[in-house]
């Protein structure tokens, strides 16, 4: 069967998901992929739902502390690592630009992808608009936390 411009569409959506779950080590209740491309300008971030707690990439550790002051963090959240997860995410929306072009297909503007791990269900919610390039203040950076902050995050 030969693969069609949803298929690739769907591997690199799945690519996103599955470097965001190396992240977590697999421990994770959910994710939400934000990734955004307005005139060629691409970025993307990432939350988790860990212990029924909506947590930054950064914070992760702080959805298991425990009352132990000699606890090992669980997870490896260095900066180098935030990097590489989202270089990927970003590297992976250039390619769904190319493949966008390729098939003549118009390139979502904006992303919100919510990963539940324990259903391996992925929901996926797209725009075509411009979302903050015509807005002399806001960023990617302001959508993504207004993002956070609607699905229970805490700034």
């Amino acid at each position: 069967m030969t693969k069609v411009f949803e298929d690739y569409f769907s591997e690199l959506q799945a690519d996103m998901v599955s470097i965001c779950m190396e992240y977590v080590s697999n421990k994770a209740e959910m994710i939400y992929i934000y990734a955004t491309n307005e005139f060629d300008q691409f970025s993307s971030d990432v939350f988790y739902k860990i212990n029924g707690q909506i947590v930054e990439k950064h914070k992760l550790n702080t959805a298991v502390e425990t009352d132990d002051r000699h606890s090992q963090p669980i997870y490896n959240v260095s900066k180098e690592r935030q990097i590489a997860v989202l270089n990927i995410c970003n590297q992976n929306l250039r390619k769904i630009k190319d493949l966008c072009q390729k098939f003549n297909r118009d390139m979502p503007t904006e992303m919100k992808l919510i990963y539940d791990v324990s259903r391996n269900k992925l929901e996926a919610q797209y725009s075509y608009e411009i979302k903050y390039s015509n807005d002399p203040v806001k960023t990617a950076g302001h959508i993504f936390d207004e993002w956070f902050e609607e699905m229970g995050g805490k700034l």
